[in-house]
């Protein structure tokens, strides 16, 4: 082979491996562009103050996704349910190595996430060890969370007393006006 012919081979084989790079390079490229446009699906514990009592579901492209606040039910002494809270909280950065989060997402997101095998395979555990840090000497009994808002329950409250409710304002001021003037009726 020629000086000649050498260069010439040299020349094809340098051709031929720029394409592959910039073959390679561009595959490269769509794989982060297609993984940053799907959800992750990542679920996992995301405490809000004690062990087990969040859990955050990447369910956007680009690391968002919700916050789920995890509650229990012990009004009865002897059994422990989950309380759900359709609610959930904003995620912010759930795949990087400090997630957060802020505000509120939709409760449609909620019916979404809490719709899938995984999410409430995860969640039962959690609210289970959850149940077993508050209430160690209840029975767990597992509830499927909610996945339409007619299913959604209102949260009870103990009712307020007469006494703990607040006058309506005005009447409030009127008394006082009549206590500082000294007419006072008494009513």
């Amino acid at each position: 082979m020629t000086l000649h012919g050498c260069i010439n081979a040299v020349k094809q084989v340098n051709a031929k491996g720029k394409t592959f790079l910039l073959v390679a390079l561009a595959v490269v490229l769509n794989g982060c562009m297609t993984s940053s446009s799907k959800p992750s699906w990542a679920i996992y514990p995301l405490q809000r103050h004690q062990a087990h009592d969040g859990l955050a579901v990447v369910s956007e492209p680009d690391g968002y996704g919700v916050h789920l606040f995890l509650e229990t039910d012990t009004s009865d002494p002897g059994i422990c349910t989950p309380r759900w809270l359709p609610d959930p909280a904003r995620l912010f950065n759930g795949n990087g190595n400090a997630p957060f989060s802020s505000g509120l997402a939709s409760r449609k997101e909620f019916f979404v996430v809490v719709a899938r095998g995984d999410v409430r395979r995860v969640l039962k555990r959690e609210l289970k060890a959850l149940c077993v840090d508050r209430a160690p000497r209840a029975r767990w009994r597992w509830q499927e969370p909610p996945r339409a808002a007619d299913q959604v329950k209102p949260l009870r409250l103990p009712a307020l007393e007469e006494e703990d409710l607040l006058r309506d304002p005005e009447e409030e001021r009127k008394l006082q006006e009549e206590l500082l003037n000294g007419n006072w009726s008494g009513s």
